[in-house]
């Protein structure tokens, strides 16, 4: 009976938290309503900060000051994103300087890739452009991210993820550091085949090159041989390299196509050890448009170095009730033990539920990019 009765005085105390809380939401749906007349920002870290040490030093003991600190936190949080969505709903100062479009313009455009002929770059752009595009190859991602942004090509397709692998983490550095955005994307089977110049065989094979991430994908099957393996910028790279050798002791490891441009014979394929290996390839330009039928959004953000920085970001997400597909981080250049984090996440710039996320995101996180709606 003493059970059920504290259970009862629990039920009265959580009707009067729900009473209050219902009170002090509809307060601050009037504080909204202020800021938007003056328009001051929603976000005072100054203000929440005092709040905080404010509410903590009425508790009585620590373990209550470390509760308080957490509920007067979610509070803050929620009375925020109300906050923020009632803005969206009435001022146009949330409005993002990207321009949907009904499709990508690209039956003139000129397409750069990373690598050489052969590469599987290639055959992920032309999967998405059509043979007949007009592309050309450079040595490196970066003078791929520079051609598009001296406008020397409209678009690139570069490779960020991988299935086995991971990924790219080159690629996110770039597109913290150029103004290029996403706006597609072509998912490619990968099959590495160990290629080799024609007559030889296996027995002669003493060395083998490719892309370090092939090696890696490749590893099982590598195990098998005592080759020295050399590692390369890209599996086309290491296909040419093999045809002007003329080495028999020589292989090289890439897909089926850089072996017929560069006159290899296939001596074994199917060389991965996953069934399943595929690579996300991102295509790339220098205009901030994205397509009006666009469903993913990818963003990078830095956090301030406090407990909970993250979640309270992420939160943003679960309360406008976007599904977030992918998080990945990078260490920040000259600043030790401070990262970026790169996201992925279902939805269309110009959906309500996005618009009041990116809003929140803007104003509480560090260097807030969006990388592309593709």
């Amino acid at each position: 009976m003493e059970l059920d009765d504290l259970r009862r005085q629990i039920d009265e105390i959580d009707e009067k938290m729900v009473s209050l809380y219902e009170q002090r939401m509809d307060v601050c749906r009037r504080v909204a309503e202020d800021k938007l007349r003056s328009g001051k920002k929603v976000f005072d870290q100054k203000r929440e900060a005092e709040k905080l040490n404010r509410v903590k030093s009425m508790a009585h003991n620590d373990f209550n000051r470390h509760g308080i600190e957490e509920l007067f936190q979610q509070l803050m949080s929620m009375s925020r994103k109300l906050q923020y969505q009632l803005l969206a709903q009435h001022s146009s100062s949330g409005r993002l300087p990207f321009i949907a479009v009904e499709k990508l313009e690209t039956k003139k455009a000129r397409v750069v890739f990373q690598g050489a002929e052969g590469a599987y770059s290639q055959a992920a752009m032309l999967r998405y452009f059509g043979e007949e595009v007009d592309g050309f190859h450079v040595d490196s991602f970066r003078d791929a991210m520079a051609a598009i942004e001296e406008g020397n090509a409209d678009f690139a397709v570069l490779p960020i993820e991988n299935s086995t692998a991971g990924s790219v983490d080159e690629i996110y550095d770039l597109l913290v550091e150029f103004e290029n955005y996403i706006v597609g994307e072509q998912i490619l089977r990968i099959e590495h085949c160990l290629l080799g110049v024609p007559g030889a065989r296996l027995e002669d094979i003493r060395s083998v090159c490719s892309h370090p991430q092939s090696l890696l994908q490749s590893a099982r099957f590598l195990e098998e041989f005592s080759w020295q393996q050399i590692s390369m910028k890209n599996n086309a790279f290491a296909a040419r390299k093999v045809a002007l050798d003329r080495e028999k002791s020589q292989a090289a490891i890439a897909g089926e196509q850089a072996g017929k441009i560069y006159g290899l014979e296939v001596l074994r394929r199917g060389v991965s050890h996953s069934g399943s290996n595929a690579t996300r390839f991102i295509v790339v330009t220098n205009q901030k448009i994205f397509r009006r039928d666009a469903a993913k959004i990818s963003l990078c953000f830095e956090v301030s170095h406090e407990s909970g920085s993250l979640y309270r970001l992420l939160s943003h997400f679960i309360y406008n009730n976007l599904n977030m597909t992918r998080i990945e981080s990078r260490p920040i250049v000259e600043r030790n033990w401070e990262y970026r984090f790169f996201v992925d996440f279902e939805g269309n710039l110009s959906d309500g539920a996005v618009k009041n996320a990116l809003r929140g995101l803007r104003d509480e996180a560090r260097n807030m990019k969006i990388l592309g709606n593709y």
